[in-house]
């Protein structure tokens, strides 16, 4: 299977949101922004423009309940952001897919490092920051942030045993262990951990954590884990997934058997061909963009 094409979408919605947050200034007193909405929906802001900025500032709209995030290791979020001299969308992820970057200063830029540093998953930000003085960003934004999980969280299912059993290590990172038997002929999905978020359809845009198998030798020959950030792409370029996923929901971790008889561009290679392969999927997020679009 061809490297997944996540990469890329991701890469653009950063770089916008690191070149729009701006950077500090003297200090002003605060104008009043308000934040409404439910989690998991995108948030309404309501302020007066032209907003007066002086210097960055971040508000913790509601806590976290998951784990802390942790310093270097991935961050997953939705965000929208406002030119706040009108009000004006600048750019949003909830109608497409969450940004995954790593929690340093550098991936993320002091500004929001700074707002995202010692949260938990499941927090709501708000950071108000002034014009950088540079060109097309230069207006005050008001921006806010949903820390989204980077790893599977819901009921775990019980194993079944003609399927490898499955290992997790302190991170979330799968292995397996081969069953010895010959593999199914025809596809599999089998959930580890039941979500209780929204349910994948076929044309979906997921987020995902992944790790791919061989069956026989239950070697690892792709993983997001050791790339170090969670994948977007469209289900509608991987058969196998589209069909395996269908209607399972966010917050899942599901066992993929994939069989040969799929094309995949791995089972294609020497090292492969002709093998059915495992594929341990971490469920983190799900868009729709037949809806973006209309």
């Amino acid at each position: 299977m061809r490297r997944l094409q996540g990469r890329a979408l991701v890469a653009g919605v950063a770089i916008a949101l690191l070149t729009l947050v701006g950077c500090s200034a003297p200090a002003a007193e605060p104008a009043a922004v308000t934040v409404t909405g439910e989690p998991g929906a995108a948030p309404t802001i309501t302020y007066l423009t032209p907003l007066q900025v002086d210097k960055t500032r971040t508000e913790q709209i509601w806590p976290g309940t998951g784990a802390e995030l942790v310093e270097g290791a991935p961050v997953l979020i939705d965000f929208w952001l406002e030119d706040a001299t009108d009000a004006t969308l600048v750019k949003e992820s909830y109608t497409t897919n969450p940004t995954a970057m790593l929690l340093t200063e550098e991936d993320l830029g002091k500004d929001l490092y700074e707002t995202l540093r010692g949260q938990q998953v499941g927090a709501r930000m708000l950071q108000i920051s002034p014009g950088s003085g540079e060109g097309a960003t230069d207006y005050p934004t008001v921006t806010v942030v949903d820390v989204l999980p980077t790893r599977a969280d819901g009921e775990p299912k019980p194993p079944r045993a003609d399927l490898p059993a499955v290992t997790l290590d302190a991170s979330g990172a799968p292995t397996i262990t081969p069953t010895g038997t010959e593999p199914p002929t025809t596809l599999g999905a089998q959930p580890l951990i039941r979500g209780s978020g929204e349910q994948v359809a076929a044309s979906d845009v997921v987020t995902v954590q992944y790790t791919g198998f061989a069956w026989t030798t239950g070697e690892a020959f792709d993983s997001t884990w050791t790339h170090g950030l969670p994948v977007s792409f469209s289900l509608q370029d991987v058969q196998a997934w589209a069909e395996g996923l269908v209607d399972q929901p966010v917050g899942s971790q599901v066992m993929l058997v994939v069989p040969p008889t799929y094309a995949l561009g791995v089972t294609e290679s020497e090292e492969l061909a002709g093998q059915t392969v495992v594929f341990v999927v971490d469920i983190l997020a799900t868009g729709h963009p037949e809806q973006a679009a209309g």
